[in-house]
């Protein structure tokens, strides 16, 4: 996999550019096309009330188990490399997907999402008393935020996969109109083109899964010296978190599977403290005290401090590419399972990885 070091997530420049969809660019351009331009700016040190405020309310928004409809991380280089490395998907379609600047797989590092917690695994900070011994945040209230992060993919699951029904019709013929990316899609939640739609939900769901293995010490060790607040313990895993199996919880109520997930989680996972928004709508002034995403876990790109320990940074891009390959195969296996009558969802499927599905699936 070949890693183009960006700054992190977390404080990286900001200047107002063109992406490849916008109709300046000459890519793909057309009448009605949807633009897909990002405009990047500095994530500032500190938001107004009023600004809180609304991004409190689109964090309960975001956990909410809605329709579709009105409905910080790996940087937009890595999430690129580990998404295309995980789809078997033909060019187009994984570049609306996958691409750094406006792939679907990055709408949660734009505003106002990037400052959600929650969508991005951030928050889960805690450390054994044997560790530290007055650590300010308990197990149960980091594993709380965690299981936040696993609803929001729990939610865009469901989403993706109501979305996916417009994708064909009622005797499984492909919609060309509805799978059609001569244009490019936009990442607004807007109703559009069911193939966007899906794209959309499943990008959004997957961001943070990809995050948990950047932003956890899952996959990783902690450097030689003592463990605590700037060395937490690594738990070395090499398997898929089984806490992200997010297609069997989407067919379970949430008190089921937050139940069942919480029963996964070991006692020494954490991910950083980074002052975005939790899933109770707090936005911390510091995190003094406190396991730090930036100073502590992250490993967003090779040079994180993190990331020079032995091989941590191999370890997460690797975990985060082996679980997108497996939440594929699920919403595969969910698309089958769930329309079953004249082939529909495998004609779904093939929509989805093939550029021009009306020729492609027959």
């Amino acid at each position: 996999m070949v890693v183009l070091s960006r700054p992190e997530r977390r404080s990286k420049a900001s200047a107002s550019s063109v992406g490849p969809g916008s109709p300046s660019s000459g890519s793909r351009t057309g009448a009605g096309q949807e633009s897909s331009g990002i405009r990047r700016r500095p994530v500032p040190p500190g938001l107004p009330r009023t600004s809180c405020t609304a991004l409190a309310a689109l964090l309960t928004a975001a956990l909410a188990i809605v329709p579709i409809g009105p409905a910080h991380s790996f940087t937009g280089d890595n999430h690129e490399d580990i998404t295309r490395a995980a789809l078997p998907w033909e060019s187009i379609t994984l570049t609306e997907m996958a691409d750094a600047h406006v792939g679907a797989i990055n709408g949660n590092d734009r505003p106002p999402y990037f400052d959600l917690g929650p969508l991005h695994c951030d928050n889960a900070d805690y450390l054994a008393p044997r560790h530290a011994s007055d650590y300010p945040r308990t197990r149960d209230e980091a594993t709380t935020e965690l299981l936040a992060c696993v609803r929001t993919s729990v939610t865009r699951f469901r989403n993706a996969v109501e979305a996916a029904d417009g994708l064909v019709d009622a005797d499984g013929k492909v919609r060309a109109d509805q799978s059609d990316l001569s244009s490019h899609c936009t990442w607004n939640g807007k109703p559009g083109r069911a193939k966007c739609a899906v794209l959309e939900q499943l990008g959004r769901g997957w961001h943070q899964i990809e995050d948990f293995y950047a932003h956890s010490n899952w996959s990783d060790r902690p450097a030689p010296g003592p463990v605590g607040l700037d060395n937490p313990p690594g738990l070395e895993r090499t398997d898929v978190a089984p806490f992200l199996d997010i297609r069997r919880y989407s067919a379970m109520k949430d008190a089921d599977w937050t139940r069942d997930a919480r029963e996964r989680i070991p006692a020494d996972l954490a991910t950083g403290c980074y002052t975005d928004i939790d899933s109770t709508g707090v936005k911390p002034a510091d995190c003094d005290g406190r396991v730090t995403h930036n100073r502590a876990l992250n490993k967003d790109t090779a040079a994180s401090p993190r990331s020079r320990t032995g091989d941590n940074f191999h370890h997460a891009t690797a975990g985060a590419t082996a679980e997108i390959t497996r939440q594929w195969n699920d919403f595969k296996a969910e698309l089958i399972a769930k329309y079953p009558d004249h082939r529909r969802g495998a004609q779904m499927v093939c929509a989805l990885v093939h550029d021009d599905p009306a020729s492609a699936c027959p």
